[in-house]
């Protein structure tokens, strides 16, 4: 008995591992064909992230809507897309000059989307604007800037393309959020607030649209590499590393590979973090008084060190 007992073990730890690789292997099969053939619209692919996304859902073959600040850079993504790809098994992307900051310019811009192909099966929200500052140091119109850029914008598209989603009773909508949206670090005031907002609405949003056939995911995550933000990877307080995930941040290939499992699973929230931002959020909610004096004593550390390099 002890020796069927012995063989059966390894057995089934053998076959339960097995059975669970095959179950990986058929989901990135899966996910490799989650965007064929789907009109994919992403807000800023001119970003290392949405550089990467284009690749990606490129080659599954998307037809994609590629947006963007610079007409020339996106020109340049499009050649890059059909160089490196099967023309028979592809679609030439669709290239639309998009800036959140331009508010004004925000409906022409959803008609010219919609124009594209006529419909929307996926919408990632990737556009981004960051700011880091004491709060005193910042100007109203800066606010301002950051918010259109980060909330205002996102939502006025979202809006726009809604009622076609919701007339066809599908669609897939995408926010690429910061951590910050879940927590707000010092020095981060209009930008946390700003993540905080958009987070709110498409929370909200998922609920609302749910009947109709249309997924809302939000992913929330710390530095990417290959940003501009390398000022969170240096910095040595004691609440930067809520905003990091490794010392060459989020690699943007993992991060575009993860949204395409996400489209494939239709997870509603994802956090691509460390351990420690994670716990930071359950401590926010849990234990505030505790978070709030380490973000306190954040900014006395980053006080502290700023005097002394006066000093140096």
């Amino acid at each position: 008995m002890d020796l069927i007992t012995v063989l059966l073990v390894p057995t089934v730890v053998l076959v339960t591992a097995g059975i669970f690789y095959l179950y990986s292997i058929i989901l990135r099969l899966l996910a490799k064909t989650t965007v064929r053939n789907k009109v994919v619209l992403i807000t800023d692919s001119l970003t290392a992230l949405g550089n990467e996304c284009a690749k990606l859902f490129h080659k599954g073959g998307a037809r994609l809507i590629l947006c963007g600040k610079s007409w020339e850079k996106l020109e340049s993504l499009s050649e890059q897309l059909a160089s490196e790809s099967d023309p028979t098994l592809t679609f030439p992307p669709k290239l639309i000059q998009l800036d959140f900051t331009d508010m004004e310019s925000v409906p022409e811009v959803t008609s010219e989307v919609l124009e594209c192909y006529g419909c929307l099966d996926v919408v990632i929200f990737n556009s981004s604007m960051k700011v880091k500052a004491p709060v005193q140091s910042l100007s109203l119109e800066m606010d301002k800037i950051v918010m259109d850029a980060n909330y205002f914008g996102p939502i006025t598209l979202a809006k726009g393309v809604l009622p076609s989603m919701i007339a066809r009773r599908t669609g897939h909508i995408v926010l690429i959020n910061s951590i910050q949206g879940k927590i707000a670090v010092p020095f981060r005031t209009t930008y946390a607030a700003s993540k905080h907002a958009v987070q709110a609405f498409f929370d909200s949003l998922r609920a609302e649209v749910q009947e109709y056939g249309i997924s809302v995911s939000t992913v929330c995550h710390t530095f990417i590499s290959g940003s501009s933000t390398d000022d969170e990877v240096t910095s040595k307080s004691i609440w930067a590393t809520l905003t990091r995930q490794k010392p060459c941040g989020v690699p943007p290939e993992e991060m575009a590979s993860e949204l395409l499992n996400t489209l494939s699973s239709k997870k509603k929230e994802i956090v691509m973090a460390r351990s420690i931002s994670k716990a930071a959020i359950y401590a926010r909610s849990l234990f505030p008084n505790l978070f709030f004096a380490v973000m306190a004593a954040g900014v006395k550390n980053a006080a502290a060190v700023e005097r002394d390099n006066c000093v140096n």
